[in-house]
């Protein structure tokens, strides 16, 4: 007997417009869904107008709400094509959110407001450099979400 959804544990996925994303939930999808005891939460973090221009004074006033304007549609093409990505696995059972912030805090905020047995996110492998600049979202998630977290590496291409 299946449980309901709201009986089913969440898996949290986060999703981003990279191919690594894509990659990450076509993978959790083909190994863990469909399934009677576990629901998809997809989450976007969805970046602030003032943080992704990263400026202020005059002018910024003007520029902030086409960025606004671009990240929504940004996000919306995100979570739609993450949820085709789900319908084309057979997996229904899905809930999208896209939460302002930083994508470390708002997976693991994700966690916890939806008690996950998991998170799965994607590796952008970064080298050394690049991860000590920006910080690496999976290795703060390994480290701080209350829950099983599982980072899914695309295979390197042969050349």
């Amino acid at each position: 007997m299946a449980a309901s959804s709201s009986e089913k544990q969440a898996v949290v996925i986060g999703i981003d417009d990279s191919e690594q994303s894509r990659y990450a939930l076509t993978w959790a999808l083909d190994h863990f869904f469909p399934s009677p005891i576990f629901k998809v939460v997809l989450v976007h973090s969805r970046p602030t107008a003032s943080s992704a221009v990263g400026l202020a004074g005059p002018g910024a006033a003007e520029v902030l709400p086409i960025v606004d304007s671009d990240l929504r549609k940004i996000a919306a093409r995100v979570v739609e094509t993450a949820k085709q990505i789900c319908v084309s696995k057979l997996v229904d059972d899905v809930v999208a959110e896209v939460v302002e912030g930083d994508p470390r805090n708002v997976l693991c905020d994700a966690v916890e407001k939806h008690h996950a047995a998991m998170l799965v996110v994607g590796s952008h492998g970064y080298g050394a450099i690049k991860r000590a600049v920006l910080g690496s979202v999976s290795d703060y998630c390994a480290h701080h979400a209350h829950c099983t977290v599982m980072i899914v590496k695309k295979p390197k291409s042969k050349h």
